[in-house]
């Protein structure tokens, strides 16, 4: 007995032994530098405290008087649109600016009177589609003219969905179609939209690193993934794209509709791009490689989002590594990440490159046609939901909030990665992905638990302010909410 209760003790002197080394914390890494851009800044509370207040006055007024508000400025943006297609202008010309105050202006008179949203929504396709075929003419890499560029395409984007989400009681379409771009790559149908090989589709996850990568960026957007199709001979699609938790994989079309998204939007390499006017099978060839390569080797997650380094991908970086290796270098205008509070937090996942390629910002590489936007009307409003909690969490982290970790679980965590690391040779994913530490996957945990609350409170705030103004706050109120909450 004597020499059994040795053995024991030996067990736990050794068990403490073990759990106190695993307990050493990693080597302290630096932050990394940030991006020496300024992030783009709307600054314009006040317009959009005035359009939330013709929104409310309209809700009033007769429809007669909304009415012929809405022709007039309608006939305004008509012809203001004829004009800017007449040729091609520079990205400084006025009438830019003019179209989207015009689009804006009408916002809220349809909001308050949705039987005008198909015209709205026409409106919207016709002008962003003459924005995206101008922009072919600029050099986006002018700061002056990419926040011109962000201006319109974000700011009209924008603008809808407040409409969208306001009339949310009147039925409307998931898809939008927006432009036919030809194509001569194998097709197939993805959720009613006609999709080609070669294909880029732009989406949006329901988790909050889907949050911090959309809105972790000098031009805040609505898309955190990417993912390249391929269509094989038979119009089979498949879904080429790079995941943290098992590196790049290909799934089924069915497989990427029931992975959960908040939106997704399709964008096409123009048809007139020299290198696809000369081999018009470019895309599809891209796409074929990319599928290819997933097959034939495994590819890790890239979390130091390093597009220059190939042996690890990250989901923007499938798609423009294939498409460079056919001669089209997609993000013609790379990302840049300036704020240093964005650049703390993103390191602690392990990104240490902070000019890359976002999956927001191919929206606005020139080069890109917008096919068709498909919205859920259900995920919507959880959609401008997360984006403003994580904004506001952002703003948090740019005062110097950090994200810590409990650290007596660091041992067991870490013999969970180690079991997750025997898992990733047999090529099986583990719980805590390939290339994840354990203080890592520590501080995600901390990161959602922390956005969790931030958000369940921010919607009790939001069913508070819907209670009182009976309608949905726009998303300048809902950012205040949900500024409230991080901050108390």
């Amino acid at each position: 007995m004597r020499r059994l209760k040795k053995i024991l003790l030996k067990i736990l002197v050794g068990l403490g032994i073990i759990y106190l080394l695993l307990l050493i914390p990693d080597s302290k890494q630096s932050a990394g530098s940030p991006a020496p851009q300024e992030p783009f800044a709307w600054q314009q509370d006040a317009r959009w405290s005035k359009l939330e207040q013709q929104f409310d006055k309209a809700l009033t007024q007769p429809p007669v008087v909304i009415d012929s508000a809405v022709a007039i400025l309608m006939q305004q943006q008509q012809q203001l649109l004829q004009q800017l297609a007449l040729q091609p202008l520079p990205a400084t010309d006025s009438g830019w600016l003019q179209l989207l105050n015009n689009y804006f202006e009408m916002a809220p008179l349809v909001a308050a009177r949705p039987v005008h949203r198909d015209t709205f929504l026409a409106c919207y396709n016709t002008t962003r589609n003459l924005v995206k075929q101008q922009s072919q003419y600029w050099d986006i890499n002018q700061k002056n003219i990419r926040n011109t560029l962000y201006q319109l395409l974000y700011g009209m984007r924008a603008a809808t969905e407040e409409v969208l989400l306001q009339t949310d009681t009147l039925p409307y379409a998931p898809v939008l179609n927006v432009t036919a771009t030809p194509a001569l790559s194998p097709a197939t149908n993805l959720l009613g939209i006609q999709v080609h090989s070669g294909d880029l589709l732009v989406s949006r996850g329901g988790a909050p690193v889907s949050a911090l990568i959309s809105r972790g960026n000098n031009y805040p957007g609505n898309f955190s993934h990417v993912a390249l199709i391929y269509v094989d001979e038979k119009n089979t699609a498949y879904l080429v794209e790079a995941h943290i938790e098992k590196g790049v994989a290909i799934a089924s079309a069915q497989q990427y509709v029931q992975d959960k998204k908040l939106r997704f939007m399709v964008l096409r390499p123009r048809a007139d791009l020299p290198a696809i006017k000369a081999n018009p099978l470019l895309p599809h060839q891209a796409a074929k490689f990319a599928y290819d390569a997933a097959q034939q080797r495994h590819i890790p997650y890239d979390f130091k989002m390093d597009f220059y380094d190939s042996s690890a991908l990250f989901c923007s970086e499938v798609a423009s590594y294939a498409y460079k290796k056919q001669g089209i270098h997609l993000w013609q205008a790379v990302s840049s990440i300036s704020s240093q509070g964005v650049v703390n937090w993103l390191s602690n996942f392990g990104v240490t490159h902070f000019v890359t390629q976002m999956p927001s910002d191919l929206e606005y590489d020139p080069q890109q046609s917008v096919v068709a936007e498909w919205r859920d009307p259900e995920t919507l409003q959880n959609d401008h939901l997360d984006n403003a909690v994580m904004d506001a969490l952002l703003l948090q982290a740019d005062k110097g909030k950090t994200i810590g970790y409990n650290h007596w679980l660091l041992p067991p965590v870490r013999i969970l990665k180690g079991y997750c690391m025997l898992l990733n040779l047999f090529g099986k994913p583990g719980i805590i992905p390939e290339g994840m530490s354990a203080t890592r996957a520590l501080k995600n945990q901390t990161f959602v638990a922390m956005y969790n609350r931030v958000k369940n409170q921010t919607q009790v705030l939001v069913n508070a302010f819907i209670q009182q103004h009976h309608y949905y706050p726009p998303y300048w109120q809902l950012l205040a909410l949900a500024n409230t909450a991080a901050g108390s």
